[in-house]
């Protein structure tokens, strides 16, 4: 952007607060009018652009060291390995005095006098880089060029590394780049629909400065799913979805290391995995289908199939009506299914010691992305056990009675009920991290195993991470006849899912499995209030897009 371009106001977000419990859609009216607004500040930002861009002066003896790359550079024009390049995470003190190249996003820019001021950011690192007017070093139309960046603009800069006497308070990395050579590779509007800055800004700063008179921005959460690619760059989210990767990643190693095979399951199905009316139908090829509730019947058909322990990390799709503030209708699935010996206690063992490792794992190795995250979401750490602690849902209930809470003993508990008993568990036991077993066979899906002494209650157990339910788990039944019993007494077509009830007329072992969500596993570790802050890009019953 040249200095010349005019410069356009910046559109203010809505100050509105977000909503914990639910993510409320706007009106037809609002979303229209900020879409029509929006494209109004387009063309306008467009014709600014056409009509003020001046070209560079072609009397300046240093032109050649700054400006605009063309398209023609960028097609992958130069072979890798040419330069040599410079992360910005990787800039240090012993880098004094040495050249370097670097590329980044044009995070803030300052000019005062004869000296500009370009702060970039890559992935979360920042470097301040200064350009200080000098003969035959840096020209006025230069600094002039650099100063006229637009924010979030990709930049390359070459220049000597330098540690200035005082500590940067305003930049991750303690050095400075002097800067010799300066190139816009790919130009960001003029003006953003929203500002990095404000999205990365916790609410305890903006009720700080309102109590000191002044009033910052606030985006609201359906701003920022709008605008998601120009969100996620914030710190907090840098870091919610590089935990969400080491989630993943402890899940598969760990399983991996306990004889468990990765599987991949379709998610095109004839039937009903799960029960009830919760699904996304669709024509396939002239037949009815649906979208797959969960992995559940093809992984036990692989247990069938002599696999003995297998997992899946995978798309789960629920087409509830859901507005809460953990749930979504497409999520992530980190399923497990295996055979056992004994008892569906050995289920539970893993779940156990995966999760202590997990969250083990993201505490010792991920101290800089949680901090990133509390800055602007502010949580505890997690409380856990070395052992995890187990109680039975007669146990739970009875808590809850001694505590005055009215619960049917019977039905599964509302969330009300799961959060108080969260916070009982808490001051008795002082651990976040629990599970609940021997559920009522009732409140459970037709494929669970009922319990051998009374069969009201069933061998199925659920995870519990600062009172929400993370985990659903149980033994499976293993018995052909059994199962297509349960499952008519549950409404469903047995035709429909005939080739899984056939797969245990071929003999199969008892078996037990259980299913988490990746993202609630997340925003549940961060003590985050809404789901929508650890899914990507979030699909809930009005949100499709981006």
């Amino acid at each position: 952007m040249s200095s010349s371009e005019p410069q356009l106001p910046k559109p203010q977000p809505e100050q509105e607060e977000e909503e914990e419990e639910s993510s409320k859609p706007q009106s037809k009216k609002a979303a229209k009018k900020e879409a029509a607004k929006l494209e109004k500040l387009k063309r306008r930002q467009e014709a600014a652009v056409a009509s003020g861009v001046q070209s560079l002066s072609m009397e300046d003896p240093l032109a050649d060291n700054y400006g605009d790359v063309p398209l023609l550079e960028l097609q992958s024009k130069v072979a890798p390995g040419t330069r040599v390049w410079t992360e910005i995470g990787k800039l240090a003190e012993p880098l004094k005095d040495q050249y370097v190249l670097v590329r980044g996003r044009a995070q803030r820019i300052r000019a005062k006098g004869k000296t500009a001021f370009v702060v970039l950011r890559e992935r979360g690192f920042t470097v301040q880089c200064v350009l200080t007017e000098q003969d035959g070093v840096v020209s006025r139309p230069m600094l002039k060029y650099a100063a006229g960046l637009s924010r979030e603009s990709i930049v390359d800069v070459e220049g000597v590394v330098s540690v200035p006497g005082i500590t940067i308070n305003s930049t991750t990395q303690q050095v400075e780049i002097q800067v010799r050579k300066i190139f816009c590779v790919n130009k960001a509007m003029p003006t953003l629909p929203i500002n990095v800055e404000d999205a990365a800004r916790s609410d305890v700063e903006i009720e700080k400065a309102l109590q000191n008179g002044e009033q910052l921005v606030r985006v609201n959460q359906d701003t920022r799913l709008n605008y998601r690619v120009l969100d996620m760059r914030t710190p907090a989210n840098q870091g919610i979805f590089h935990i969400q990767c080491e989630v993943g990643n402890v899940f598969r190693q760990f399983l991996l290391s306990k004889g468990f095979v990765e599987i991949h399951t379709p998610k095109l199905i004839a039937g009903s995995s799960e029960g009830g009316a919760s699904v996304f139908k669709l024509d396939y090829k002239g037949k009815p289908a649906c979208l797959a509730q969960s992995p559940q019947l093809h992984k036990q058909m692989a247990i069938c199939g002599d696999f003995g322990r297998v997992f899946e990390v995978g798309p789960v799709f629920r087409a509830e009506d859901s507005f809460t503030h953990r749930h979504l209708c497409e999520f992530t699935g980190l399923d497990v299914e295996m055979e056992i010996k004994e008892h569906y206690f050995e289920v539970m063992d893993v779940v156990d010691h995966l999760f202590v490792a997990m969250f083990d794992s993201l505490n010792n190795n991920f101290a800089k992305e949680l901090e990133a995250v509390r800055r602007q979401y502010p949580f505890e750490p997690l409380k856990y056990l070395r052992q995890t602690l187990r109680l039975t849902f007669e146990e739970g209930i009875q808590m809850l009675k001694d505590a005055g809470v009215e619960v049917d003993p019977l039905g599964d508990l509302n969330t009300e009920a799961e959060r108080k008993l969260g916070q009982l568990v808490l001051e008795k036991y002082d651990t976040e991290f629990y599970i609940l077993h021997r559920y009522p066979l009732a409140v459970r899906p037709f494929y669970t195993m009922p319990c051998y002494d009374n069969p009201t209650y069933s061998n199925s157990f659920d995870v519990f991470i600062r009172g929400e339910e993370i985990i659903s788990g149980a033994q499976r039944v293993h018995v052909a006849d059994l199962l297509a019993e349960r499952a008519q007494a549950l409404g469903i077509d047995v035709q429909s899912i005939s080739t899984y009830v056939d797969a245990f007329r071929y003999g199969a072992p008892p078996h037990g499995g259980f299913g988490v969500g990746l993202e609630r596993v997340v925003m549940l570790f961060c003590g985050l209030n809404n789901i929508r802050k650890t899914s990507l890009f979030p699909r809930d019953p009005l949100r499709i897009a981006p």
